[in-house]
């Protein structure tokens, strides 16, 4: 049996200024567009009388309009107009100037489809812009079964539900936008990360490849092995930055904000460490904008790291103090201090391996700096490791610029 669709769905009397008022509220509170125009279609064509309706957005060349929202239209006319040149019938009137157009003759718009349908199931059309400061967007369209018309305010209250999904198309460019600048500029800080953790070392070892080769024929073993322990020592620091960069690249920054984030890490720590750690924040607000708290984020990140390699500690705290002129982060721990080496560091060096330096403290400095801030990392009066990042706040910077 072929299955049947229902060509119209039945009108309903509904208020105008509960489906504007609602879609205002739902425009404010989702980001998710296209579901919620098919969601408020339906009131949308109920309000009008409509058997059907449809929202065409313009393409970024301006070129044609894409179908992406629809209430009951038939297959075969979903499939003929999923994309329309711009200058198509009244669609193209009302994507070219701020206009609601009513068409009764039809007959221009079975040029898309190959089955019957306009001039028969429907019998007039509303096209209305969906216009933001002074920019279509797009249109909607409302397919009627019969040439109906509706009264001013009506007509009005369409205009205005019109304005309204203009603006939420905009702010969906906007954030479109945004994304794609986050993602050229992530891709370029990988490109410069990279750059600044192993370019240099690399080119320590090319200078040293030839040293170890000549020492190497002229059979000066003493040589030999120093330029050999050079070579290796330094491909050692080019695989620990290296691991360090595409670790801060796979962790992203948890979006509730950096407390929410430090916390986090703070809840798992004991259980994957068995270090207890401690987050004793005295700052109200931090105030600081999204990319300074993802760099705050690894910079604390990667001191914690070094706890959990490094430390032996049996409980460390991130301290956060904040006054008129600075923010402060500090990352503490009992453990064997700076001048006593880890296990970690006992095994490698009796495997005849180098050791890591510095643990990343080279691309952490370089993110505090990049902050505006300063990082400094000592040895506790009682033992263990401190690490201080101090950021100037955004009243201080203010008062050093006047």
């Amino acid at each position: 049996m072929t299955p049947t669709h229902t060509l119209f769905a039945p009108a309903t009397s509904l208020d105008g200024g509960s489906v504007v008022s609602g879609l205002t509220l739902e425009l404010a509170a989702s980001s998710d567009l296209e579901p919620l125009l098919e969601r408020f279609l339906v009131s949308i064509v109920a309000l009008a009388g409509a058997q059907a309706g449809a929202v065409r957005v313009l393409t970024d060349d301006g070129q044609y309009m894409r179908l992406v929202a629809q209430q009951g239209l038939p297959l075969h006319v979903l499939s003929a107009e999923q994309l329309v040149a711009r200058e198509c019938g009244i669609c193209g009137i009302a994507a070219a100037t701020d206009v609601l157009v009513w068409v009764d003759d039809v007959r221009s718009c079975t040029r898309q489809s190959t089955e019957t349908y306009f001039g028969l199931q429907c019998k007039s059309i509303l096209a209305i812009s969906l216009l933001h400061k002074n920019q279509i967007l797009g249109i909607y369209n409302l397919f009627f079964e019969t040439k109906a018309h509706l009264d001013a305010q009506t007509e009005m209250i369409l205009r205005l539900i019109g304005q309204l999904l203009g603006m939420a198309l905009h702010n969906v460019r906007i954030e479109r936008e945004r994304l794609r600048v986050t993602v050229m500029k992530e891709r370029q800080e990988m490109v410069n990360e990279v750059h600044d953790a192993i370019a240099q070392t690399l080119a320590y070892v090319r200078m040293r490849l030839p040293l170890l080769s000549d020492a190497m024929l002229a059979h000066d073993d003493q040589r030999s092995l120093k330029y050999f322990s050079d070579v290796k020592k330094s491909i050692g620091e080019v695989h620990d930055n290296l691991r360090e960069v595409m670790t801060y690249f796979r962790t992203r920054m948890d979006p509730l904000g950096l407390l929410h984030a430090l916390q986090g890490i703070a809840d798992g720590f004991f259980g994957r460490t068995g270090i207890t750690l401690e987050i004793r924040n005295s700052a109200a607000k931090l105030n600081l904008t999204d990319e300074q708290e993802v760099q705050v984020f690894h910079i604390v990140q990667e001191a914690l790291a070094n706890i959990a390699k490094h430390s032996m500690a049996g409980h460390a705290v991130v301290a956060i103090d904040k006054t008129a002129q600075q923010l402060e982060f500090l990352i503490e721990d009992d453990g064997l201090g700076m001048s006593v080496p880890s296990v970690a560091t006992i095994v490698t060096m009796a495997k005849g391996m180098a050791p890591a330096t510095h643990f990343g403290l080279e691309i952490m400095q370089s993110r505090a700096l990049r902050l505006g801030g300063f990082l400094e990392v000592s040895t506790n009066d009682g033992g263990g490791t401190r690490v201080r990042l101090v950021l100037p706040t955004s009243s201080s910077m203010a008062e050093c610029t006047t």
